[in-house]
């Protein structure tokens, strides 16, 4: 039986949003259920983050904005993903997104979004549902 390697997952916090306290719970659970996690830091571009994820080799690019930037900063995430991984990556999008803005988000070609205060274990469902790249 061929053991599956553990899901990487890089969490990034782009723009001037200075609150990373949600992304660091995430990232928690999602390394408690067994993940690779990886986390930016605090006010990391596009560039930054797909240059990370392209390094770190990850499955999964989560980004949380609280900043309300989340629809011209995913976009431009899939621009670079268009550009820069033809094989793509499963794209997270979490933070401060209006009920309004979620379909507007699937869209644009995230596979997932989770709005502040979504519970964890809804997540890390998804996360575990993902098949490594």
């Amino acid at each position: 039986m061929t053991q599956r390697r553990p899901l990487r997952v890089l969490i990034g916090k782009p723009g001037l949003d200075g609150h990373d306290k949600g992304a660091k719970v995430v990232a928690q659970a999602l390394r408690n259920a067994g993940c690779e996690v990886i986390y930016t830091g605090l006010h990391k571009t596009i560039d930054d983050i797909m240059e990370a994820a392209l390094e770190e080799d990850v499955d999964i690019i989560g980004l949380s904005i609280l900043s309300g930037a989340h629809l011209e900063l995913t976009k431009k995430l899939m621009q670079h993903l268009q550009e820069e991984a033809p094989d793509g990556f499963v794209v997270l999008i979490g933070g401060n997104i209006p009920h309004r803005d979620r379909a507007k988000l699937l869209e644009l070609g995230a596979d997932a979004v989770f709005p502040t205060a979504s519970p964890l274990d809804e997540i890390v469902a998804f996360v575990k549902s993902v098949t490594p790249r």
